[in-house]
C-alpha cells in the first residue's frame, strides 16, 4: 500500500529530539507487571497494547536501526551515545526507502467529506482523499514543536469524544515567600517520602526527590503522584501532601534527638547536625512551620515527619512535559479506530492516557503506533476480501 505522512512543521519528530535532549530517556527496564501500573487508571488497555509490543521489544527495533541501548542506574534505557539525533535519522530513512512519501508544512483542519482529509499549506489548502488514516497529533504540550492539541475542535465537531486536555508531568503551585522564592528556587529535596490519600481515603506513600522552584515544586518524585494531585486539585480545589523530610528516623527517635540540649546553636544548625536536614529543607521548615512548634522537640519531630503542602494549581499545559486526555479509548476499537469514524485510527499521546516520566510515556506511545499500523491494513485487507 502507499503510505504519506503529512507533518504541521518542516520535519519530523521535533518532539521526539525534544525527549532526547538531555540523553533519549526510550524506556524502562523494570518487570512487567510494575511497568504496567505506571500508566494508573489506564494500565488495563495499556496492558494490552503493550503485551504486543513492550520494552524490550522497543529496544530490539533500535537495535535493528543500529543503535544500542544499556540500561541506567536507575532502570532507565537510553541509546549508548544518549542522543535521539541518530535514531530519528535512520528511522526516518528506512522509511523513505520503503517508500513512506513524507509532506511537510501541512497542518490537519478536519475532513472535507468522509474520506477526504483537509489541510492547510504554505500554498493554500489542500483536500486529499485517503482510504484511511492514522492520526498522530500529540497532545498540548510544547506548542512550539508542533504539539498544540489544534486537532481537538476538529475532532469534537465530528463527534468523537474527547476528554479535556490536561498538563502531566507538570509542577504544582503554591504561595511561597519571597525570600525562599529568591534563594531557593531551583534546590532539590532528597530523599524525601510524599504522603496523600487518594479520592477513595486511601493512604498512600512514595519515597523520591523533587525541586522547589519559584512557583511551587517540580520534579521526578511530583511527575509520579501528579495525576491523583491534579484530581485532588479538581475535586476539593486543593491537594494536601505531607513530606516527610528525614526518612531515616522514626518520629519519637527524631524527638529525642531534637530534645537534646541544643547550647549556642542556632536552630538551622541544629537540624542539621541532629535530624540531617540540608540548608533547602530547614527554608521550607522555617517557612511552613508555626513558631511555637519550632520551640517543642515534639512538635516538630511532628512536623518533619509529616509537613503538609498544600498544592492550589497544576502549571499550564503549555509548560508541561505530556498532556492527559484526550480521545477517550472507549471511543476506540481494539485497533485504535473510531467506533463511529471507520478507517480512521488513533494512536499515542493524542488519546486518554497518561504516564509518568521514565520512558513509559515513548514506549506506549510506540505501541499504540504500531497497533494502529496493524489496526489499518487489518481492515483495508478486509475491505478488500468484501
Amino acid at each position: 500500500m502507499r503510505v504519506d505522512l503529512y507533518d504541521a512543521m518542516g520535519s519530523v519528530g521535533r518532539k521526539f529530539l525534544l525527549a532526547g535532549k538531555g540523553g533519549l530517556n526510550l524506556t524502562h527496564a523494570e518487570a512487567p507487571a510494575r511497568f504496567v501500573e505506571r500508566f494508573g487508571a489506564r494500565q488495563a488497555e495499556i496492558a494490552r497494547w503493550l503485551a504486543a509490543f513492550d520494552a524490550q521489544s522497543l529496544r530490539e527495533w533500535a537495535r535493528g536501526l543500529g543503535v544500542e541501548t544499556f540500561v541506567g542506574s536507575s532502570g532507565r534505557v537510553f541509546p549508548v551515545d544518549m542522543k535521539a539525533a541518530p535514531l530519528l535519522r535512520r528511522w526516518v530513512r528506512r522509511l523513505r526507502e520503503s517508500g513512506v512519501e513524507f509532506h511537510m508544512h501541512h497542518r490537519w483542519l478536519g475532513w472535507q467529506a468522509h474520506d477526504t482529509l483537509h489541510f492547510a499549506t504554505p500554498h493554500g489548502e489542500r483536500a486529499l482523499p485517503v482510504d484511511a488514516v492514522v492520526l498522530a497529533l500529540g497532545g498540548a504540550s510544547w506548542p512550539q514543536l508542533g504539539s498544540n492539541g489544534g486537532w481537538v475542535a476538529p475532532l469534537t465537531r465530528a463527534g468523537v469524544d474527547v476528554a479535556a486536555l490536561q498538563p502531566a508531568n507538570c509542577g504544582f503551585e503554591l504561595d511561597w515567600s519571597e525570600l525562599l522564592r529568591s534563594r531557593f528556587a531551583g534546590a532539590p529535596l532528597k530523599p524525601v517520602v510524599a504522603h496523600w490519600h487518594d479520592r477513595h481515603g486511601v493512604a498512600h506513600a512514595r519515597q523520591g526527590e523533587f525541586v522547589l522552584s519559584e512557583y511551587g515544586i517540580e520534579g521526578s518524585l511530583v511527575y509520579a503522584i501528579g495525576a491523583e494531585l491534579r484530581e485532588q486539585i479538581s475535586e476539593r480545589g486543593e491537594a494536601l501532601l505531607k513530606l516527610d523530610l528525614v526518612p531515616g528516623y522514626t518520629q519519637p527517635a527524631l524527638a529525642e534527638r531534637l530534645a537534646a540540649p541544643r547550647g549556642k546553636h542556632s536552630l538551622g544548625d541544629w537540624l542539621r547536625r541532629r535530624a540531617g536536614l540540608d540548608a533547602a529543607k530547614c527554608a521550607l521548615v522555617f517557612e511552613l512551620v508555626d513558631k511555637p512548634a519550632l520551640a517543642d522537640p515534639f512538635a516538630l519531630a511532628m512536623q518533619l515527619k509529616a509537613l503538609p503542602l498544600r498544592l492550589r494549581a497544576p502549571r499550564p499545559v503549555t509548560e508541561a512535559i505530556s498532556t492527559a486526555g484526550g480521545v477517550r479509548l472507549e471511543a476506540l476499537d481494539k485497533y485504535l479506530m473510531l467506533r463511529d469514524r471507520p478507517g480512521v485510527f488513533c494512536a499515542g499521546e493524542m488519546l486518554d492516557w497518561e504516564a509518568p516520566t521514565g520512558g513509559y510515556l515513548l514506549t506506549a506511545c510506540f505501541a499504540s503506533g504500531r497497533i494502529a499500523g496493524h489496526g489499518v491494513a487489518h481492515w483495508l485487507a478486509a475491505r478488500s476480501a468484501a
